[in-house]
């Protein structure tokens, strides 16, 4: 089952609540051991971030694609 959930600080660690709907569905305990897989959710700045070193007029950029687009 995936869910989405945010990471809260717990003393020095960090730590996730599991929604109510996935331990009634799952028929979850406390004590009981699960597996978990961690994925970072893709923030937009991160996606833009990467492209500070792109050196492309975007100017330019709408001008081809409207050539390209003519044809």
């Amino acid at each position: 089952m995936i869910t989405q959930t945010k990471l809260r600080t717990w003393g020095s660690s960090l730590g996730l609540v599991v929604p109510s709907e996935i331990v009634q569905t799952e028929h979850l305990k406390e004590g009981e051991e699960v597996i978990i897989e961690i994925k970072r959710k893709n923030r937009l700045q991160d996606l833009f971030g990467r492209l500070k070193s792109w050196k492309i007029d975007p100017q330019k950029m709408k001008d081809e694609l409207r050539r390209e687009w003519a044809k």
